[in-house]
């Protein structure tokens, strides 16, 4: 089984790489982004800085410093003006980009958040259809490719993701 699904602490978990939902610096944020930063310690933030930033739907790695995770993906996922703006390309863009550079790190592990649905409102349903959706295509294209889990803060966000991924996953 390759897709996973939890509810809480992406910063706690033992997986090779931890997804962050960025913004474009790199240089931490709120929710996630300054979980993972906090977590991490002071030399995430020193890296990230020689980084440049990030595009939009693009991704760079990282290492975990004080995390359990060994690496971590950064990738900006889009604000949400309501759909007519590249919003769902862009999206689906960043987990292809976090899942190409998981194995370029030979990743075995890799644990999403839901991109993009906080302070970004991305709507949750449209942004986890999206995120299962590339996490999916990118294992049929790479079956080798790592073990995906997603990772939600809320009840709320997990009853969507479970929803969306019926039998095809364990809760771990």
């Amino acid at each position: 089984m390759k897709l996973h699904l939890v509810t809480g602490d992406i910063t706690a978990l033992e997986v090779d790489a931890i997804v962050n939902a960025a913004n474009t610096s790199l240089l931490g944020g709120g929710g996630v982004d300054g979980a993972i930063h906090r977590a991490a310690g002071p030399e995430l933030l020193a890296e990230c800085r020689t980084l440049h930033g990030c595009p939009t739907g693009q991704a760079k790695a990282t290492k975990g410093y004080r995390l359990p995770a060994k690496y971590v993906i950064h990738t900006v996922g889009p604000v949400w003006h309501g759909g007519g703006r590249g919003e769902p390309d862009l999206l689906a863009s960043c987990y292809r980009t976090s899942l190409t550079r998981a194995l370029e790190l030979n990743c075995r592990t890799v644990a999403f958040p839901a991109i993009s649905t906080g302070v970004y409102h991305y709507p949750p349903q449209e942004a986890a259809a999206i995120a299962v959706a590339e996490c999916r295509r990118f294992l049929m294209e790479h079956p080798d490719g790592p073990e995906i889990t997603f990772v939600c803060f809320s009840g709320h966000m997990a009853a969507i993701y479970r929803q969306l991924l019926g039998q095809e996953t364990e809760q771990a």
